[in-house]
């Protein structure tokens, strides 16, 4: 582990925590990420950015310099941010970082956020950019992170259940899997948790799901029915509180023959590659991820 892994935990602990259990309006939220990553997730050099609309939802393209936009698969990924903050561009330093690594560009859906935009507003979104892209001849990878992780998952549960064309395969970062947050490191995790406030998951609740349905495949992939789906690969950190979000979301997937690869990595804060190139960890885990996405089989080959 990097020296700065330690530092960086006690930072969070100290600001970022206190200020997402204290903060209640989405609003401020949404400026204090916005602000932050501007601070912290620098661009790498030469990537290349534009906005654009797909299925009616606007978009933000993401492309390391040399990398082929038109051809080739795609990475389509949705942010996190508890379905009420966060944004493309607070992420897009990531994904600029991750086109570089894996040679291939990326899209960040701008969906509809809470409580403006409740459940299922953000899943109808993943939907309508969906079949927009689902016919790219090189293919697609959808990923995600936090309840864009989730968002990700229930999209693919949908694409299953619609029988539309499947993606290449699938990849999460600390994914929120389960709204009724009965996951035991929930609780056991929450003192140990480096960002995440425990006391704040059901505010994010109400704001998402003011109707209710928790268990609603769409809010939870966790009780989504995965069968037939791509290969995914998830990492999640052992003392994040969604913890076993990601360990129950990978049982689910193996007990229904989808193959699934998993980092449980030590004490990493919560989605920690947003923390490239800061974070040597951050860096090992996207190149990790960019060889995965490589080694995913193209259309022709019958995935």
């Amino acid at each position: 582990m990097s020296l700065l892994r330690p530092l960086l935990n006690t930072w969070l602990r100290l600001v970022e925590k206190p200020r997402l259990a204290r903060a209640h309006e989405p609003q401020a939220l949404r400026r204090t990420f916005e602000a932050h990553a501007r601070l912290f997730f620098h661009d790498p050099r030469g990537s290349r950015f534009s906005a654009g609309s797909l299925g009616g939802v606007p978009v933000k393209w993401a492309t390391a310099p040399g990398v082929d936009a038109v051809a080739g698969p795609l990475v389509l990924h949705f942010h996190g941010g508890g379905y009420v903050f966060g944004s493309p561009r607070t992420h897009r330093a990531m994904l600029a970082r991750l086109s570089a690594l894996a040679g291939v560009p990326a899209c960040l859906p701008d969906y509809r956020l809470a409580p403006e935009h409740p459940f299922p507003a953000a899943v109808e979104d993943a939907l309508a950019v969906w079949r927009a892209v689902a016919d790219r001849p090189g293919g697609v990878i959808v990923g995600g992170d936090s309840a864009g992780g989730g968002l990700a998952l229930a999209l693919m549960g949908e694409i299953l259940r619609q029988g539309l064309p499947v993606p290449r395969g699938l990849y999460a970062m600390s994914p929120l899997t389960d709204m009724t947050f009965s996951g035991a490191s929930v609780h056991e995790n929450a003192r140990a948790e480096a960002m995440l406030p425990v006391s704040r998951v059901d505010d994010m609740a109400a704001m998402y799901l003011p109707q209710g349905g928790a268990e609603d495949p769409r809010a939870s992939p966790l009780f989504a029915d995965f069968t037939g789906g791509p290969p995914v690969w998830l990492c999640v950190g052992d003392t994040e509180i969604l913890r076993d979000d990601t360990r129950r979301m990978a049982a689910r997937l193996r007990d229904q023959g989808v193959p699934v690869e998993v980092t449980l990595a030590h004490d990493l804060p919560h989605v920690w590659p947003i923390f490239q190139p800061l974070l040597p960890e951050a860096m090992a885990t996207l190149r990790a991820l960019a060889g995965w996405i490589s080694r995913r089989p193209a259309p022709s080959d019958g995935s």
